[in-house]
């Protein structure tokens, strides 16, 4: 089976339909996949930057990428990477109302039983241990010389 790395581009047209041409090819692409005669690879990165696209230039709202989103990734022939880190913030990013980045990041802290450190409170809607970056070290009394 051919193997594929997608481009946002490549699934923006796909949800969307803008560009008709463009989406009509992706929509062959699609088919193929569905058929296992191509697997087509989502890297995280690429996730992020269609949701971005998604919400920013085409308006949709959280929950609209999420429901355009899962069953893309759930689709016959997509591999994505992290599908259930994925999965996971996806569906936090549209119910807590926070941003995909921050949802991905609290997704793999949670799963590593690890803590985020950021300034963003809206990890405190994640369900994920958070912690401030510590203030600046004391200053120290210098002895004159």
């Amino acid at each position: 089976m051919k193997s594929l790395w997608i481009d946002a581009n490549v699934v923006v047209r796909f949800i969307t339909g803008d560009h008709p041409d463009m989406a009509s090819r992706v929509l062959g692409l699609m088919t193929q996949a569905e058929k296992k005669l191509v697997r087509l690879n989502l890297t995280t990165l690429v996730l992020a930057e269609v949701v971005w696209v998604l919400s920013s230039f085409y308006g949709y709202s959280k929950q609209q990428i999420c429901q355009a989103m899962v069953p893309f990734l759930n689709a016959e022939g997509i591999n994505p990477e992290h599908p259930e880190l994925c999965l996971e913030a996806l569906t936090d990013m549209a119910g807590k109302n926070v941003d995909f980045s921050d949802a991905f990041l609290a997704a793999q802290a949670r799963r590593k039983g690890e803590a985020v450190c950021s300034f963003d409170k809206d990890f405190k809607k994640l369900n994920v241990q958070w912690v401030l970056p510590p203030g600046p070290p004391p200053l120290q009394a210098v002895p004159p010389s």
